[in-house]
């Protein structure tokens, strides 16, 4: 099976799913058929979907949509734990984490104009609880100033007050960086140390 059929959050719509099946399998794949599948497979509670959200035009986009796992461990088995992938791992788990909070999560699009260029950047987490909001990127290392700096640059775009919040690995203590971002531990956030709002 093709690595990209389990890839954790990757951006898709039931075309693109039906299209890679027609070309694995040498036979027509109905996406409607495909969307069907994909919907039994949220109401059984196997996979979540996150909406993509234009931040700025506040309006939600159709497709494409990101999909998590709501237990990693069946994934990993279904795979037999040949596909590790700790970043993505990672998204998954603060993604599942805010859902168990009872907040409203979507996927963040921010567009940026720099240069005229017209590129959509993406916020891994636009995170609702009532009227308030705030931005999380999941970072699992940012050990490179590109890194770092791809990681931002989303963040920074929106130009609002709500709070943004990087999540890593890499990190042995929480703090607020210069430009106002706060980076927080992972395991901080998943034991409850940080107030998110």
């Amino acid at each position: 099976m093709r690595k990209s059929r389990y890839t954790i959050s990757s951006l898709t719509n039931p075309t693109n799913i039906a299209n890679a099946l027609t070309s694995m399998k040498n036979e027509k794949v109905n996406s409607t058929l495909v969307s069907n599948y994909v919907q039994h497979i949220i109401d059984s509670f196997l996979i979540s979907m996150a909406k993509r959200y234009d931040v700025k035009g506040k309006t939600y986009f159709k497709y494409p949509n990101k999909y998590y796992y709501t237990d990693i461990g069946l994934r990993n088995a279904r795979l037999n734990y040949r596909q590790y992938d700790p970043g993505h791992i990672m998204e998954n788990i603060i993604y599942n984490e805010l859902l168990r909070r009872g907040y409203s999560v979507d996927v963040g699009v921010v567009t940026d104009r720099t240069g005229g260029a017209n590129t959509q950047k993406e916020i891994d987490f636009v995170v609702n609880d009532a009227d308030k909001k705030i931005y999380i990127q999941s970072a699992f290392q940012m050990d490179a100033d590109k890194k770092e700096s791809s990681e931002l640059a989303s963040l920074i775009l929106t130009k609002d007050f709500f709070k943004k919040i990087i999540v890593r690995m890499d990190i042995p203590h929480n703090f607020y960086a210069d430009n106002g971002i706060f980076h927080c531990n992972l395991i901080d956030l998943l034991l409850g140390r940080v107030e998110l709002f």
